[in-house]
């Protein structure tokens, strides 16, 4: 039960990544590839009836790991909670940057919501990085079972490094612009005319640059990690979700360079959520790796609840995961094709 526990959280919060790491990317693009009113009006309208609905998927992987694992629900949220508490507000704080932005008819208003959408998307986008990181790197978990991290002290990785090092850094820029290639081929599915063109371009160039940093943030991870390779190398699991990784990133480059946005978004969205499940492969049984000492590291077995519990909660994701799912497949085809807003000319 606990390693189908693993896998059903592991797979919530990749699911999360790749269905609200689309508009996020779109956020991070958006004053790139929209550049008047009607345009910008464009790409909120791309996203707008799927956006709020993704970000249901972080609640359910939340959720799913206080049902399964409270002990490191607990860990996690207490030694986080300066990062969590700042994530929070960004969201909070993007998500009423796409509410407010119509409801007064000026260009100030309209431009100053616009930065902050931008800007919240960059930040989030960053800090999912820069959480990753932290989850591969490590943590100082002590014999308590318990942590305390400030959110930067020596740039370089380490016992007294911060949430935000070195290593996390690079992750959470490699994110950055893995995301913003994967908002920029959706908006190049839902778009046309400049919009479509710009976005293609704009997922191009964040693609080349997350292929470029990917070989030093494996290097970098092998370095703060030096356990993982040789965990990884044991699990046909892990080899068969390279696979798969490999696949989809043929797909992803397949239609960036032939110009075929729908195939790259399901290549990019498939790169997306098998990284994340060969790094969870590879990680099994720890859910928090102690830089302190490896041996009071906190694994599923330790931090599970009981048996009874983990059945209990299984019956209940059976019948909200469907829903979950239907829901996200109804407003996909409810939405489905291009969007276009008044003033904004056709392709």
């Amino acid at each position: 039960m606990e390693a189908l526990w693993f896998g059903i959280v592991a797979g919530m919060l990749a699911v999360y990544v790749v269905l609200d790491g689309f508009d996020f990317g779109a956020g991070v693009l958006h004053l790139l590839v929209a550049r008047t009113d009607a345009e910008r009006r464009t790409v909120l309208a791309a996203i707008g009836p799927l956006w709020d609905g993704n970000e249901v998927w972080l609640i359910a992987g939340g959720g799913a790991l206080f049902m399964a694992f409270p002990v490191a629900y607990a860990a996690g949220f207490s030694g986080f909670y300066m990062p969590l508490m700042m994530l929070l507000w960004v969201l909070i704080l993007r998500g009423l940057s796409i509410e407010l932005r119509s409801h007064v008819q000026d260009p100030l208003w309209a431009g100053f919501w616009d930065a902050t959408f931008a800007l919240g998307s960059t930040l989030i986008a960053i800090v999912l990085g820069a959480a990753l990181g932290n989850v591969l790197r490590g943590v100082p978990l002590d014999r308590t079972g318990n942590f305390h991290i400030p959110l930067w002290d020596s740039f370089w990785p380490g016992r007294d490094a911060g949430v935000l090092d070195a290593y996390t850094v690079l992750v959470g820029v490699f994110t950055l612009l893995a995301l913003a290639g994967h908002g920029g081929l959706y908006l190049a599915v839902k778009t046309e005319g400049a919009v479509h063109a710009r976005s293609l371009r704009a997922a191009r160039l964040s693609w080349i640059g997350a292929a470029a940093l990917f070989p030093l943030v494996t290097w970098a991870t092998v370095q703060v990690a030096p356990e993982l390779p040789a965990a990884a190398a044991h699990r046909p699991l892990v080899w068969l979700v390279t696979l798969l990784l490999v696949a989809a990133a043929a797909a992803l480059v397949v239609g960036l360079l032939r110009g075929r946005p729908g195939l790259g978004f399901v290549g990019s969205a498939g790169t997306l959520f098998t990284l994340l499940g060969a790094g969870a492969a590879a990680r099994w049984p720890v859910l928090l790796r102690s830089t302190v000492d490896p041996t009071l590291s906190l694994d599923a077995f330790r931090a599970a609840t009981a048996d009874h519990g983990l059945r209990v909660a299984l019956a209940w994701t059976a019948i909200g995961l469907p829903l979950a799912c239907g829901y996200f497949v109804f407003i996909a085809r409810m939405f489905r094709g291009k969007v276009r807003v008044e003033g904004t000319p056709r392709a």
